[in-house]
């Protein structure tokens, strides 16, 4: 059993204050995992990185500074995925990953946007009456809607509503909080491959 996980996120935005939001937002969604880390005594980290690169640079890092840890490395697929994960994002975005990084490497497939559809009630709830699901692909499998298609759906759905259009920071940390994690999880293949393993690496049932 691990004794510490450290996740390196994505995590979109460049102040500390917003990176801060998002944060507490996916450690919200995740929360089921903090939860199995704190009753097994396992130290938890999520760092929101910014952007991808920068999340990759300082997950590469960890594995030599931080070497007891289970880093693990969480970003956008940004396309279609042909896994293992750690080999889609050598190919498609020239990061040194090998197979060793297999279990480390971690997709929101094929964007963190994937997971905010999965979840239809969710989104109604923060976004009251005026929200319209007409746009919102109805695919059962959310990582097979396009990077692109995905938030102009998104932007369509919230366009009328109090709130206004979707914003990819206010938003989205607000939203990850409400989601159902088994909702997301039956619609989200990575996402359940990465809830499955963390519970593993705990010592811990999924």
């Amino acid at each position: 059993m691990v004794k510490e996980i450290r996740i390196y996120w994505e995590g979109k935005g460049t102040s500390d204050s917003i990176k801060d939001l998002l944060r507490k937002g996916m450690n919200e969604f995740l929360r089921d995992l903090r939860n199995i880390a704190r009753s097994n005594r396992v130290r938890w980290d999520l760092i929101a990185c910014g952007s991808r690169d920068s999340a990759y640079k300082d997950f590469a890092m960890a594995l030599k500074t931080f070497p007891n840890a289970f880093n693990v490395l969480l970003v956008d697929s940004e396309a279609p995925v042909n896994p293992p994960p750690w080999r889609h994002l050598r190919q498609n975005s020239g990061w040194e990953l090998a197979e060793e990084h297999d279990s480390q490497c971690h997709l929101m497939a094929q964007a963190m946007e994937a997971w905010l559809i999965a979840d239809i009630e969710a989104r109604r709830n923060y976004y009251g009456p005026d929200f319209n699901v007409n746009p919102i692909p109805g695919n059962m499998n959310a990582e097979q809607i396009d990077k692109n298609q995905l938030k102009r759906a998104l932007t369509n759905a919230t366009r009328n509503t109090n709130k206004g259009k979707y914003d990819e920071v206010k938003h989205a940390c607000e939203i990850l909080r409400k989601l159902d994690v088994a909702r997301v999880r039956q619609a989200a293949p990575h996402c359940d491959h990465l809830f499955k393993t963390l519970a593993e690496k705990m010592d811990a049932s999924s």
